[in-house]
């Protein structure tokens, strides 16, 4: 969420950079300042009051101590309607305050000034490029056929057990899950990023702290008798660790990872990009998540960024790198970049991952803060990139290194696997 302070202070700034993002925030921006002025001036009014209260409490004492009982009376009964009055100015400020909150709410994170100009992917701009094309023969097989062919992933079965998008991983299509899972969090925590198990559903805070709810309630499956939320990634559970925390600036950064399953309901999804592996409904995904000093975010993104990249080289997949223009950019995030991997026998380039810094726009939601040397808090940044998700890796890997003796697994794959290849 973005701060009062910074509406308040640069509302055309604001309304400039969420225009960048296609936003029209104009009206949004009126009414939130027109809603603080009037939960400030409410504030004052209740202030007032209460301290009318009390200066007319210590009357009454005075009058009861002179004998003044008809005036202790009078004052008394003054007390009860000044009462009466706060309690209407506390429903009114608390009415206000939502209404303010809620208004907030609706506002994206405003985009970095490097991010470039653009309403669609198609505007992406792709900073830098690795690996070679695959050449594969003519009668080279989309990862479905491959999957039938070995029984390595039964999309069938999945769609008699849940439906459409929850496929079932068998044998050695199972075993490439777990290594890949195994292997980025090897990567990760080689890395200096602790591993963390978190919870696979949560609740509505923790939904609306970093940005799902209310901007993609439908896009989230909800356990409605509990009123809990399937996770649609790890970022959400595990940026909310340090909900309602105070970091001591010496606990910065903090880096975190985890793998989980992900869930979403991809509602409008269909067409022949939406085959296979290509959009599901739940997949396994491994995060990374960062807390930095507002200082050190954008070094720390630029970081994430590389440390992606080597372990996509390590899978030997071709890759490119997009800085996603403002129109493609999620609600949250001010800068994200976009991994793709090339899926040779679809021919096409498949999104594995997106690495993000929401600068204090998450964190403000959190009220995750540190104790800065003024001694005064300060919101912290937070960052979060897939690192890797697996169903268009997977993907990849079975259509790129297929051959007439089997699928090939990479190097670096193969001590996770136990196997060398699928035949």
């Amino acid at each position: 969420m973005l701060t009062l302070k910074i509406i308040r202070e640069q509302p055309s700034t604001v309304v400039a950079r969420l225009a960048v993002k296609g936003f029209e925030a104009e009206a949004t921006v009126a009414e939130i300042i027109a809603l603080d002025d009037e939960r400030k001036a409410t504030q004052t009014a209740l202030d007032a009051n209460l301290a009318q209260q009390n200066v007319t409490a210590k009357e009454i004492g005075a009058f009861l101590t002179q004998g003044n009982k008809e005036a202790a009376e009078l004052a008394k009964l003054h007390v009860a309607k000044l009462k009466a009055l706060s309690a209407e100015l506390e429903q009114k400020l608390g009415a206000t305050e939502q209404r303010l909150n809620d208004k907030m709410a609706l506002l994206p994170n405003l985009p970095s000034a490097q991010v470039p100009a653009g309403k669609t992917a198609e505007d992406n701009v792709v900073v830098r490029q690795g690996g070679d094309l695959p050449k594969l023969a003519d009668n080279a097989a989309p990862h479905w056929e491959l999957a039938r062919k070995y029984d390595i992933i039964d999309f069938e079965l999945g769609n008699k057990l849940t439906g459409a998008g929850f496929p079932v991983y068998k044998g050695r299509g199972a075993k490439l899950q777990r290594a890949l899972i195994a292997f980025f969090l090897d990567e990760n925590t080689r890395a200096g990023y602790l591993e963390v198990q978190p919870p696979h559903l949560v609740n509505a805070d923790s939904g609306f702290g970093t940005g799902q709810l209310p901007d993609k309630e439908g896009q989230m499956y909800h356990a409605t008798a509990d009123d809990f939320y399937l996770i649609p990634t790890a970022e959400v559970p595990v940026t909310n660790i340090y909900r309602d925390v105070i970091l001591n600036p010496a606990e910065l950064p903090i880096m975190l990872t985890a793998y989980t399953p992900c869930f979403r309901r991809e509602a409008g999804s269909y067409g022949k990009d939406v085959r296979g592996l290509n959009r599901l409904h739940q997949f396994d995904k491994v995060e990374i998540v960062r807390f930095e000093l507002p200082r050190n975010s954008y070094a720390a993104l630029e970081g994430m960024v590389e440390h992606v990249e080597k372990i996509v080289k390590k899978l030997e997949l071709p890759y490119r790198i997009l800085k996603l223009c403002g129109g493609d950019m999620s609600f949250a995030s001010a800068l994200t970049f976009d991994f793709e991997v090339y899926s040779a026998a679809q021919q096409k380039w498949l999104e594995v991952s997106s690495v993000s810094n929401f600068e204090n726009f998450q964190a403000n939601r959190l009220k995750c803060r540190y104790r800065a040397d003024d001694k005064k808090t300060q919101l912290v940044h937070t960052l979060n990139g897939s690192s890797l998700a697996l169903p268009r890796i997977v993907a990849a890997l079975l259509e790129n290194n297929q051959t007439e003796n089997g699928i090939r697994i990479p190097a670096a794959l193969q001590s996770y696997a136990g196997f060398e290849a699928i035949c």
